[in-house]
């Protein structure tokens, strides 16, 4: 978090000199506070917005919430609120603020597929993630790592549109080819940060989900299942991408690519250190 507050006032900072301008900087300033604020506030509810979630009943999805429960009262977490997404991929994900304003959401194409013993490895792998404090990192991570691509997109747009006065000179094509390379790197900075945290959280909450349920094979099973799925989820959004248990998108790229840039660690890995082959 702090890397990204200094990334987004250096861009501020950039700016400010860019169109000579020094109010610019302040903005910067306060509304990277005000953004860190907001995002920790109310980054669950543009989690479930983007994700298309809504609030799950009991009676109707009455094995997902009597899992939840139970396992929720044996990791000694408080209930967290149960959404779903009305979507044939299997996936789901945790989100909130801390322990007591967990969220925790599944997709109805997980439900359908998977056994009780997976499913409540699931469930254990999410609450994992609320009991590891993953959960505010991670959904911080969506609103900083957005703006951030926002911004830089924000500097292309404008590069031949305000000039700062020096732009005639020698320093002023010097600012040009920083602001250029900044706004291209910037994000992709942002994003591996974003999948280097991802992949490492997913790890841990896969080993804390096996030592909840004590039944490593319901996790590395439904694993097998969710991988076996092919087709990417109908609502998708990268910003949120690396919260869900699975890639969304369904069909991962090549090893050596896919490996740098996936938002989680390939399925066999995972298998692998939860079941040893």
């Amino acid at each position: 978090m702090t890397v990204f507050f200094v990334v987004v006032i250096g861009f501020g900072w950039f700016f400010s000199i860019y169109y000579s301008n020094p109010n610019i900087l302040y903005f910067f300033v306060i509304f990277s506070i005000l953004m860190n604020f907001f995002s920790y506030w109310y980054s669950d509810k543009i989690v479930l917005t983007l994700a298309g979630a809504k609030e799950a009943k009991r009676e109707e999805y009455f094995n997902l919430y009597t899992s939840i429960e139970n396992l929720s009262i044996t990791a000694g977490l408080p209930m967290p609120k149960i959404y779903v997404v009305e979507d044939p991929a299997p996936n789901a994900f945790a989100t909130g603020r801390d322990k007591n304003h967990a969220v925790v959401c599944a997709t109805t194409g997980l439900l359908k597929i998977l056994e009780k013993t997976e499913l409540e490895g699931v469930i254990a792998h999410e609450l994992s993630h609320i009991g590891n404090r993953d959960m505010l990192l991670s959904t911080v991570i969506v609103v900083l790592v957005g703006f951030i691509s926002i911004l830089a997109d924000v500097f292309r747009r404008n590069l031949f549109f305000g000039r700062s006065r020096d732009n005639n000179n020698k320093a002023g094509g010097i600012l040009l080819l920083i602001g250029i390379i900044l706004s291209i790197l910037a994000p992709i900075f942002a994003m591996l940060i974003q999948l280097a945290i991802s992949r490492k959280r997913e790890f841990l909450a896969d080993a804390s989900g096996a030592l909840l349920t004590r039944y490593p094979e319901g996790l590395a099973g439904a694993l097998r299942k969710i991988s076996q799925y092919s087709q990417p989820m109908a609502r998708q959004s990268k910003a949120i991408a690396h919260l869900y248990i699975a890639d969304p998108k369904g069909v991962s790229l090549g090893k050596k690519v896919g490996s740098f840039f996936a938002t989680h660690p390939p399925v066999e890995e995972r298998v692998k250190a939860l079941i040893g082959h």
